[in-house]
């Protein structure tokens, strides 16, 4: 019995008393993949990336771990929400418009001594200012820095279309405004390195552009380090006390850890390993979390129609945005109708073998998504499920 077999049987079992369609975390899976973050690291502390999570339990779970300190949170109105919940330490990644939200944070010295929001333009900070609603409280801040790589002076771009600040002048800039306005405190500086913590760089079957994604992620980390380094001198000559600079991403730990500037790492994909972190040769984890579709028909010879399936994840339309089929091995998708939103034909011997109300275990694309889809994650140890906890959707909240 190969591995993926005998996780199969495990699944089978552990869920046996339970209906389809269902989701579940291999809580030794997601442990272990915790460890590798953690090794990789190298002794910095991993903040976890919520949105790749969207589990308070399991965020519980791998924050009273080693290694781990901090949550990188989505959304005001969520950061809000665990810090109400206890979690003391909530860094927001992105900018925000929730006025409600930034009235809520400036008027509670719990909310706001736990939560650091993120800026990138002193616009951001006039709109804090006027939805304070007689709110005194200081607010903590982040700054973002761009990581894209600019080459061919400038007309090439490679990386997400995120802050506009790009040089230590003009981040440091900025640091100066924070500075200079009553009612905020500049705590730390982020830069999120999508273009090589977020890109596999071993595609099946396309050596030559994972050649090149290799090649543009070795020039694109160099750069970023120099300038990186280069930007926390700069805004340290503003603000001394610097608390932390973040960094990183599950396919990215180890090469932005080596950098010195850099005090701490952000990752959170890598707890559940969804399909588009596959492609990597610079770590490899274990699937951990899944979800399963009951086998309604059987259409004829090699293939079974499953309930469900079409979950695709955000990002550029193609087939990478889609679930992949997992267990059992050798099963794809109809190429004329792929994952369907209330049904999905799969084809392949497997097939013949699959009776009405077995399950199809399928992998998500990318990691929290799948937790829009499911108001419980059930958590296998060994061939039983442990306990049920309840995702964000679980427990009423659609933050995004």
């Amino acid at each position: 019995m190969t591995a993926r077999a005998a996780d199969r049987a495990r699944y089978d079992r552990a869920t046996a008393h339970l209906d389809a369609p269902l989701a579940i975390v291999d809580l030794e899976a997601f442990d272990a993949n915790a460890d590798d973050l953690v090794r990789r690291a190298g002794g910095k502390p991993v903040r976890v990336a919520s949105k790749s999570v969207r589990c308070r339990a399991l965020l519980e779970r791998v924050l009273a771990r080693d290694g781990f300190a901090g949550i990188m949170s989505f959304t005001l109105a969520e950061s809000l929400w665990l810090a109400r919940s206890g979690f003391d330490d909530v860094l927001l990644a992105y900018p925000s418009a929730d006025r409600k939200g930034c009235a809520e944070l400036t008027s509670d010295p719990k909310l706001a001594g736990a939560v650091t929001v993120m800026i990138d333009d002193p616009a951001q900070l006039r709109l804090i200012d006027e939805a304070r609603d007689g709110g005194r409280e200081v607010v903590r801040v982040c700054l973002e820095l761009d990581t894209a790589l600019r080459m061919f002076g400038g007309r090439v771009r490679v990386g997400a279309r995120r802050s506009p600040l790009h040089s230590p002048a003009q981040v440091a800039d900025l640091a100066r405004t924070v500075a200079r306005m009553p009612g905020f405190a500049l705590v730390g500086i982020m830069a999120y390195e999508g273009h090589i913590a977020g890109v596999g760089d071993a595609l099946r079957g396309r050596p030559l552009r994972s050649r090149a994604i290799r090649l543009m992620q070795a020039t694109a980390r160099k750069e970023l380090a120099a300038r990186r380094a280069d930007v926390v001198r700069a805004v340290r000559a503003v603000a001394p006390d610097l608390e932390f600079v973040n960094g990183g991403g599950t396919g990215s730990v180890q090469h932005t850890a080596a950098e010195d500037s850099v005090t701490e790492i952000a990752a959170g994909s890598g707890l559940y390993l969804p399909r588009l972190f596959d492609n990597y040769t610079s770590f490899s984890g274990r699937p951990a979390a899944l979800f399963a579709q009951p086998v309604v028909r059987r259409p004829g010879v090699g293939v079974v129609t499953v309930l469900g399936g079409g979950y695709p994840a955000s990002g550029a339309a193609g087939q990478d945005r889609l679930p992949v089929p997992h267990l059992p091995e050798g099963l794809s998708y109809d190429p004329q109708e792929a994952a369907g939103e209330v049904q999905t034909p799969l084809l392949g011997a497997p097939a013949d073998d699959l009776l009405i109300g077995d399950k199809v275990w399928f992998r998500h694309a990318k990691a929290g998504e799948l937790c829009e889809r499911f108001d419980v994650l059930h958590l296998v140890e060994g061939g039983t499920v442990t306990a049920t906890v309840p995702t964000y959707r679980g427990e009423g909240h659609t933050f995004l």
